[in-house]
Protein backbone atom coordinates (compact mmCIF):
# COMPACT_ATOMS: atom_id res chain seq x y z
CA UNK A 1 0.00 0.00 0.00
CA UNK A 2 1.32 3.60 -0.95
CA UNK A 3 1.64 6.51 1.03
CA UNK A 4 -1.72 8.14 -0.92
CA UNK A 5 -3.81 4.70 -0.30
CA UNK A 6 -2.48 4.96 3.70
CA UNK A 7 -3.94 8.27 3.55
CA UNK A 8 -7.17 7.45 2.01
CA UNK A 9 -7.74 5.51 4.98
CA UNK A 10 -8.20 7.97 7.41
CA UNK A 11 -11.10 9.79 6.45
CA UNK A 12 -12.70 6.00 6.01
CA UNK A 13 -11.70 5.64 9.95
CA UNK A 14 -13.39 8.87 10.96
CA UNK A 15 -16.46 7.73 9.25
CA UNK A 16 -16.41 4.14 11.18
CA UNK A 17 -16.13 6.17 14.43
CA UNK A 18 -18.75 8.68 13.97
CA UNK A 19 -21.45 7.22 15.82
CA UNK A 20 -22.17 4.55 18.73
CA UNK A 21 -19.98 6.45 21.38
CA UNK A 22 -17.40 6.66 18.61
CA UNK A 23 -16.33 3.03 19.73
CA UNK A 24 -15.21 0.74 17.01
CA UNK A 25 -16.49 -2.86 17.41
CA UNK A 26 -12.75 -5.12 17.14
CA UNK A 27 -9.06 -3.67 16.81
CA UNK A 28 -6.80 -5.75 15.60
CA UNK A 29 -3.19 -5.52 16.50
CA UNK A 30 -1.23 -7.29 13.76
CA UNK A 31 -1.52 -8.12 9.82
CA UNK A 32 0.28 -11.35 9.93
CA UNK A 33 -1.92 -13.88 9.09
CA UNK A 34 -3.56 -14.62 12.24
CA UNK A 35 -4.96 -10.92 12.31
CA UNK A 36 -5.80 -11.02 8.49
CA UNK A 37 -7.43 -14.03 9.02
CA UNK A 38 -9.41 -12.27 12.20
CA UNK A 39 -9.96 -9.83 10.35
CA UNK A 40 -11.74 -11.92 7.61
CA UNK A 41 -14.13 -13.65 10.01
CA UNK A 42 -14.82 -9.74 11.59
CA UNK A 43 -15.57 -8.14 8.67
CA UNK A 44 -17.95 -10.87 7.58
CA UNK A 45 -20.08 -11.18 10.80
CA UNK A 46 -20.67 -7.44 10.24
CA UNK A 47 -18.93 -5.85 12.68
CA UNK A 48 -16.53 -2.36 11.49
CA UNK A 49 -13.20 -3.54 11.81
CA UNK A 50 -9.75 -2.08 12.07
CA UNK A 51 -6.57 -3.66 11.37
CA UNK A 52 -3.74 -2.15 12.95
CA UNK A 53 -0.32 -2.87 11.39
CA UNK A 54 3.05 -1.38 11.80
CA UNK A 55 5.19 -2.36 9.02
CA UNK A 56 3.82 -4.17 6.04
CA UNK A 57 0.62 -6.80 5.79
CA UNK A 58 1.68 -10.64 5.90
CA UNK A 59 4.25 -9.88 8.88
CA UNK A 60 6.97 -12.71 8.62
CA UNK A 61 4.64 -14.58 6.33
CA UNK A 62 5.43 -12.16 3.48
CA UNK A 63 8.95 -12.67 4.17
CA UNK A 64 8.70 -16.74 3.42
CA UNK A 65 9.90 -17.82 0.02
CA UNK A 66 7.95 -20.77 -0.27
CA UNK A 67 5.41 -22.73 1.81
CA UNK A 68 4.66 -26.31 1.32
CA UNK A 69 3.02 -27.29 4.24
CA UNK A 70 0.19 -24.89 4.30
CA UNK A 71 -2.92 -27.50 3.01
CA UNK A 72 -4.79 -26.64 0.01
CA UNK A 73 -1.41 -25.74 -2.01
CA UNK A 74 0.48 -29.00 -3.21
CA UNK A 75 2.34 -27.38 -4.97
CA UNK A 76 3.28 -24.77 -2.62
CA UNK A 77 3.10 -21.26 -2.73
CA UNK A 78 5.57 -17.61 -1.86
CA UNK A 79 4.69 -16.34 0.73
CA UNK A 80 3.73 -12.99 -0.49
CA UNK A 81 1.23 -14.40 -2.82
CA UNK A 82 -0.59 -15.51 0.50
CA UNK A 83 0.07 -12.66 1.99
CA UNK A 84 -1.74 -10.72 -0.60
CA UNK A 85 -4.87 -13.12 -0.45
CA UNK A 86 -5.22 -12.37 3.06
CA UNK A 87 -5.09 -8.94 2.59
CA UNK A 88 -7.73 -8.56 -0.34
CA UNK A 89 -9.68 -11.18 1.16
CA UNK A 90 -9.90 -9.37 4.44
CA UNK A 91 -10.78 -5.69 2.38
CA UNK A 92 -13.62 -7.51 0.59
CA UNK A 93 -15.25 -8.24 3.97
CA UNK A 94 -14.98 -4.73 4.73
CA UNK A 95 -11.72 -4.35 6.83
CA UNK A 96 -9.73 -0.78 7.55
CA UNK A 97 -6.02 -1.25 7.39
CA UNK A 98 -3.92 1.81 9.17
CA UNK A 99 -0.15 0.96 9.52
CA UNK A 100 1.41 2.42 12.66
CA UNK A 101 2.88 1.51 16.16
CA UNK A 102 0.88 0.93 18.92
CA UNK A 103 2.24 2.45 22.03
CA UNK A 104 -0.25 0.88 24.57
CA UNK A 105 -3.44 -0.45 25.39
CA UNK A 106 -5.92 -0.06 28.47
CA UNK A 107 -9.10 -1.46 29.44
CA UNK A 108 -11.46 1.60 30.35
CA UNK A 109 -14.91 -0.10 31.33
CA UNK A 110 -16.36 -2.31 28.66
CA UNK A 111 -14.25 -0.66 26.24
CA UNK A 112 -10.28 -0.94 25.19
CA UNK A 113 -8.18 1.86 24.12
CA UNK A 114 -5.72 1.21 21.73
CA UNK A 115 -3.35 4.24 21.71
CA UNK A 116 -0.45 5.28 18.78
CA UNK A 117 1.76 7.88 18.40
CA UNK A 118 -0.90 10.05 16.54
CA UNK A 119 -4.53 9.23 17.63
CA UNK A 120 -6.37 6.98 20.29
CA UNK A 121 -8.83 4.22 19.09
CA UNK A 122 -11.72 2.91 21.45
CA UNK A 123 -13.09 -0.71 20.47
CA UNK A 124 -15.26 -3.23 22.13
CA UNK A 125 -13.31 -5.69 21.76
CA UNK A 126 -9.62 -6.48 20.93
CA UNK A 127 -7.64 -8.88 19.40
CA UNK A 128 -3.60 -9.54 19.76
CA UNK A 129 -1.91 -10.72 16.87
CA UNK A 130 1.35 -9.10 17.15
CA UNK A 131 3.44 -12.15 15.92
CA UNK A 132 7.28 -12.62 16.94
CA UNK A 133 10.60 -11.51 15.90
CA UNK A 134 13.70 -13.08 15.37
CA UNK A 135 15.83 -13.98 18.20
CA UNK A 136 19.07 -12.23 18.16
CA UNK A 137 22.63 -14.38 19.13
CA UNK A 138 23.59 -11.70 20.94
CA UNK A 139 26.96 -12.18 20.33
CA UNK A 140 29.91 -9.57 19.50
CA UNK A 141 29.81 -8.09 15.61
CA UNK A 142 25.92 -9.23 15.07
CA UNK A 143 24.60 -5.84 15.59
CA UNK A 144 27.56 -3.85 14.40
CA UNK A 145 26.81 -5.65 10.67
CA UNK A 146 23.74 -6.23 10.92
CA UNK A 147 22.84 -5.22 7.23
CA UNK A 148 25.73 -5.45 5.91
CA UNK A 149 26.30 -9.37 6.28
CA UNK A 150 24.04 -10.40 9.20
CA UNK A 151 20.67 -10.95 8.45
CA UNK A 152 17.32 -12.97 9.48
CA UNK A 153 15.36 -12.84 6.17
CA UNK A 154 16.65 -15.28 3.14
CA UNK A 155 13.79 -13.63 1.04
CA UNK A 156 14.91 -10.35 1.56
CA UNK A 157 18.71 -9.99 1.27
CA UNK A 158 19.32 -13.63 0.11
CA UNK A 159 20.02 -12.56 -3.91
CA UNK A 160 22.91 -9.71 -2.19
CA UNK A 161 25.07 -12.96 -1.72
CA UNK A 162 25.35 -14.09 -5.51
CA UNK A 163 28.40 -16.36 -5.43
CA UNK A 164 29.00 -15.79 -1.83
CA UNK A 165 29.93 -18.04 1.13
CA UNK A 166 26.98 -18.19 3.38
CA UNK A 167 26.23 -19.53 7.04
CA UNK A 168 22.90 -20.12 8.27
CA UNK A 169 22.76 -20.58 12.37
CA UNK A 170 20.02 -22.75 13.42
CA UNK A 171 18.67 -26.62 12.73
CA UNK A 172 14.90 -25.70 12.93
CA UNK A 173 12.64 -26.11 9.82
CA UNK A 174 13.19 -22.21 9.35
CA UNK A 175 16.78 -22.40 9.36
CA UNK A 176 17.09 -25.18 6.94
CA UNK A 177 14.11 -23.96 4.61
CA UNK A 178 15.79 -20.79 4.70
CA UNK A 179 19.28 -22.55 3.55
CA UNK A 180 17.87 -24.19 0.89
CA UNK A 181 16.24 -21.01 -0.49
CA UNK A 182 19.92 -19.20 -0.31
CA UNK A 183 21.81 -22.09 -2.72
CA UNK A 184 20.11 -20.65 -5.05
CA UNK A 185 22.55 -17.81 -4.86
CA UNK A 186 25.76 -19.12 -2.41
CA UNK A 187 28.33 -20.44 -3.99
CA UNK A 188 28.69 -22.88 -0.97
CA UNK A 189 26.55 -22.79 2.34
CA UNK A 190 28.00 -24.11 6.02
CA UNK A 191 25.12 -24.38 8.76
CA UNK A 192 26.16 -24.24 12.33
CA UNK A 193 24.23 -26.37 14.67
CA UNK A 194 24.57 -26.92 18.22
CA UNK A 195 23.32 -30.63 18.41
CA UNK A 196 24.72 -33.73 16.45
CA UNK A 197 21.59 -33.76 14.29
CA UNK A 198 18.88 -31.28 12.46
CA UNK A 199 15.71 -30.45 14.07
CA UNK A 200 13.62 -29.94 10.84
CA UNK A 201 11.33 -32.05 9.53
CA UNK A 202 12.80 -35.14 7.61
CA UNK A 203 11.81 -33.90 4.31
CA UNK A 204 13.53 -30.74 4.40
CA UNK A 205 16.78 -32.07 6.19
CA UNK A 206 17.23 -34.77 4.01
CA UNK A 207 16.61 -31.93 1.51
CA UNK A 208 19.75 -29.97 2.92
CA UNK A 209 22.41 -33.04 3.36
CA UNK A 210 22.03 -33.64 0.13
CA UNK A 211 22.45 -30.70 -1.75
CA UNK A 212 26.06 -30.23 -3.12
CA UNK A 213 26.34 -26.96 -1.68
CA UNK A 214 25.29 -27.73 1.96
CA UNK A 215 27.64 -28.57 4.05
CA UNK A 216 27.10 -28.91 8.71
CA UNK A 217 29.23 -27.98 11.56
CA UNK A 218 27.39 -30.28 13.89
CA UNK A 219 27.71 -29.05 18.21
CA UNK A 220 28.82 -25.79 17.55
CA UNK A 221 27.71 -22.58 18.55
CA UNK A 222 28.59 -19.19 16.80
CA UNK A 223 30.98 -16.81 19.13
CA UNK A 224 31.71 -13.62 16.81
CA UNK A 225 31.24 -12.29 13.96
CA UNK A 226 34.30 -10.78 12.53
CA UNK A 227 35.58 -7.99 9.14
CA UNK A 228 36.30 -4.84 8.83
CA UNK A 229 33.21 -2.60 7.34
CA UNK A 230 31.74 -5.99 6.31
CA UNK A 231 31.51 -9.94 7.25
CA UNK A 232 34.31 -11.61 6.40
CA UNK A 233 34.41 -14.84 8.74
CA UNK A 234 32.37 -16.44 11.73
CA UNK A 235 33.83 -17.44 15.02
CA UNK A 236 32.57 -20.98 16.31
CA UNK A 237 33.32 -23.38 19.47
CA UNK A 238 32.61 -26.85 19.74
CA UNK A 239 30.53 -28.24 22.34
CA UNK A 240 31.56 -30.86 22.94
CA UNK A 241 35.44 -30.35 22.86
CA UNK A 242 36.05 -27.14 23.08
CA UNK A 243 37.69 -26.19 19.52
CA UNK A 244 37.59 -22.94 17.94
CA UNK A 245 37.04 -22.40 14.11
CA UNK A 246 36.78 -19.23 11.78
CA UNK A 247 34.79 -19.72 8.91
CA UNK A 248 35.68 -17.68 5.78
CA UNK A 249 31.61 -16.29 5.02
CA UNK A 250 30.67 -13.10 3.43
CA UNK A 251 27.20 -13.38 5.19
CA UNK A 252 25.14 -15.30 8.38
CA UNK A 253 22.03 -15.73 8.44
CA UNK A 254 20.70 -16.24 11.62
CA UNK A 255 17.49 -18.22 12.61
CA UNK A 256 17.44 -19.70 16.02
CA UNK A 257 13.93 -19.20 17.24
CA UNK A 258 11.37 -16.25 17.94
CA UNK A 259 10.42 -13.83 20.43
CA UNK A 260 7.05 -12.14 21.08
CA UNK A 261 5.79 -8.67 20.33
CA UNK A 262 4.46 -7.91 23.22
CA UNK A 263 6.42 -4.76 24.81
CA UNK A 264 3.43 -2.26 24.24
CA UNK A 265 1.49 -4.15 26.64
CA UNK A 266 3.50 -3.05 29.95
CA UNK A 267 1.81 -5.02 32.08
CA UNK A 268 -1.33 -4.74 30.23
CA UNK A 269 -2.09 -8.47 30.39
CA UNK A 270 -0.69 -11.87 31.79
CA UNK A 271 1.95 -12.84 29.92
CA UNK A 272 3.80 -16.28 30.65
CA UNK A 273 8.20 -16.09 31.83
CA UNK A 274 9.23 -16.01 28.03
CA UNK A 275 6.83 -13.00 27.56
CA UNK A 276 4.15 -14.77 25.08
CA UNK A 277 0.45 -14.50 26.58
CA UNK A 278 -1.41 -17.21 27.59
CA UNK A 279 -5.44 -17.76 26.42
CA UNK A 280 -8.14 -20.17 27.02
CA UNK A 281 -9.27 -22.51 23.94
CA UNK A 282 -11.09 -19.85 23.22
CA UNK A 283 -8.47 -17.54 22.36
CA UNK A 284 -9.42 -15.19 25.40
CA UNK A 285 -6.46 -13.41 27.45
CA UNK A 286 -6.29 -12.76 31.20
CA UNK A 287 -8.67 -9.26 30.51
CA UNK A 288 -12.21 -9.70 28.97
CA UNK A 289 -12.43 -8.55 25.65
CA UNK A 290 -9.55 -8.99 24.67
CA UNK A 291 -8.58 -11.79 22.79
CA UNK A 292 -5.19 -13.34 21.68
CA UNK A 293 -3.92 -15.37 18.31
CA UNK A 294 -0.94 -16.30 16.43
CA UNK A 295 2.77 -17.10 17.28
CA UNK A 296 2.58 -14.36 19.99
CA UNK A 297 0.54 -17.05 22.44
CA UNK A 298 1.62 -19.07 24.76
CA UNK A 299 1.29 -22.65 22.49
CA UNK A 300 2.94 -25.59 21.46
CA UNK A 301 3.37 -25.30 17.64
CA UNK A 302 3.76 -22.15 15.84
CA UNK A 303 2.83 -22.42 12.31
CA UNK A 304 0.90 -20.55 9.09
CA UNK A 305 -1.79 -22.82 9.18
CA UNK A 306 -2.01 -22.52 13.59
CA UNK A 307 -2.20 -18.67 13.21
CA UNK A 308 -5.10 -19.10 10.96
CA UNK A 309 -7.28 -21.21 13.55
CA UNK A 310 -6.27 -19.31 16.14
CA UNK A 311 -7.48 -15.72 14.30
CA UNK A 312 -10.64 -17.71 13.47
CA UNK A 313 -11.44 -18.61 16.98
CA UNK A 314 -10.48 -15.10 18.30
CA UNK A 315 -12.63 -13.78 16.01
CA UNK A 316 -16.00 -16.48 16.55
CA UNK A 317 -15.00 -15.19 20.39
CA UNK A 318 -15.04 -12.02 19.39
CA UNK A 319 -18.66 -12.47 17.69
CA UNK A 320 -19.99 -14.07 21.09
CA UNK A 321 -18.36 -11.64 22.99
CA UNK A 322 -20.22 -8.42 21.55
CA UNK A 323 -23.21 -9.99 21.10
CA UNK A 324 -23.31 -10.56 24.91
CA UNK A 325 -22.83 -6.75 25.48
CA UNK A 326 -25.78 -5.50 23.06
Amino acid sequence: MNIAEKNSVIPQLEELLKDRDSALDVVIIGGGPAGLTAAIYCGRAGFRTLLIEKAILGGQLAEISEIENYPGFPSGISGMELSERLEDQAKKFGCQVVFGDVVKISKEGLLVRTLLADRSILSRALIIATGTEPKKLGIPGEKEFRGRGVSYCATCDGAFYRDRAIAVIGGGNSAISEALFLTRFASSLVVVHRRDRLRADKVLSDRALDHPKISVKWNCVPEKINGQGKVESLSVKNVLDGTKEDLPVDGVFVYIGEEPNTGFLAGALKAGGDGFLPSDAMMLSSVPGIFVAGDVREKSLRQISTAVSDGATAADSARKYLENML
